[in-house]
This record gives C-alpha cells, structure tokens and sequence, in this order.
C-alpha cells in the first residue's frame, strides 16, 4: 500500500508556486485547512487564484491571504463576511469570479471525476451565462460550464490513514469532499492520521486514490464565523 504521509505542512506544499491555481476547502470557517493556509502566508507565495465558496473573514482563513495582497484572483460563490474581500473587488484589486453555488461544486466534482464539462440550468439569461454554449435540454435552456482546472487542491478532514483516506466529521465534509482529486496535486490535512488499514471501509468518504500528500495538522482553533446565543 502507497504511504502519502509526509512530516509536515512545509513539506505538504513544497512545489506549491507563483502565479498557480489552488481549491481550497471550507464553507465559511467551518472545514477549512488551517494549517496549510497559514503555511501559504508564511511562505508568502503571491499571484494565486484561490478557487474556494468564499474567503473567511477578513483576519481568519483565506482572508490572512487577502490581507498581504497575495490572491490575485477569487472563484467563489459567496462575497459576505469580509469587508477587505468586498474593499479589493470594489477597487479593482481583486478579481472576482462569482459562480453559483451548486455549479461550483459539480465544477470541482466534474474535475474529480475527469469530466471535461457538463450543462446546467443555473445561471442561463445572466451574465455568467455570457460566452457560454446554451443548448436546450427538455423544453429547458442550459449553458455549458467546464470543470477545474486546479494546480493544487487543499482540503481539511476529520480523520485520515497514511493511504489517504479520509473521513469527514459532520459539515465540514462540504467542498472538501468535491475538491480532493480535482486537482493535479491533492493535499489533505487531518486532525488524526492513523496507520493504513485501520479506518473502517464504510465509513471512508474520500478514498486514498484522490489523495497525493497527507499529514496530521495541529493547534487547530476552529473559529466559529457567526456565534449566535439564545438571550438570558
């Protein structure tokens, strides 16, 4: 059996460059790389197009990055949440592609699975359908979207075996269950790596075959973006 465990989250991204395309996992703060977006910042790669639902907020996740002006590009579905996000878009300095939601997972999805495009009713009559083939499926208009491409797809799982294989805790299994294997290069960071063969095969979501690069992350805060309290 492949080991694809490695030491740490330096090694996990060695090869990861200027200017490259990376998936990020998460939805909000829930289920995001931690430790490997903070990796990104330290090694202060720079030009990335940042492929992920939104961008944190603006001093947590994908918006420390934001912070030093190191995402040229975003890909996302949802803008919320980040007023530094909002502010570089709004400038000129970030550019933004918005893609409904749905759509950008079956795009992920689509690249996991090898599957160079698909057609989907979403976004049909507006402005991401502009420059995109519409053909008419059962009485219903539908534009051609393409998969990913991806040079590098980050994910974060509750647990994980030195095969690769993860398993996800609840609803941070959201984008990150699309995203591995839709990139050249997968890397999973896990709060538990575990020796191969020890997982319970049913319980495995994402098998090791998506998975390049593993290693268990550590101090992990997981921030809640929004706490909410029933008043006393």
């Amino acid at each position: 059996m492949i080991n694809k465990k490695v030491q740490n989250v330096e090694e996990a991204l060695q090869g990861v460059a200027n200017g490259m395309t990376i998936m990020l996992g998460g939805f909000g703060l829930c289920g995001i790389p931690e430790n490997s977006i903070a990796e990104l910042v330290r090694k202060g790669t720079k030009g990335l197009t940042c492929i992920s639902n939104n961008a944190g907020v603006d001093d947590f996740g994908l918006g420390l990055l934001l912070q030093k002006r190191q995402i040229d590009k975003m890909i996302s579905s949802y803008v919320g949440e980040n007023a530094e996000f909002e502010r570089q878009m709004l400038s000129g300095e970030l550019e933004v592609e918005l893609t409904p939601q749905g759509t950008l997972a079956e795009k992920c999805r689509a690249a996991q699975a090898g599957i160079p495009a698909f057609f989907t009713p979403a976004g049909y009559g507006t402005e991401i359908a502009e420059g995109k083939e519409a053909r008419e499926f059962n009485g219903k208009m539908h534009i051609m979207e393409e998969a990913y491409k991806a040079d590098f797809a980050i994910v974060k799982a509750w647990k994980g075996d030195e095969a690769g294989n993860l398993i996800f805790k609840g609803t941070a299994k959201n984008f990150n269950a699309v995203m591995a294997g839709a990139a050249t290069i997968t890397v999973a960071e896990v709060e538990e790596l575990v020796p191969a063969g020890t997982l319970d095969p049913n319980h495995i979501h994402v098998p090791g075959i998506f998975v390049k690069r593993i290693f268990q992350g550590e101090h992990y805060e997981k921030r809640i973006e929004q706490r909410t309290v029933r008043k006393r």
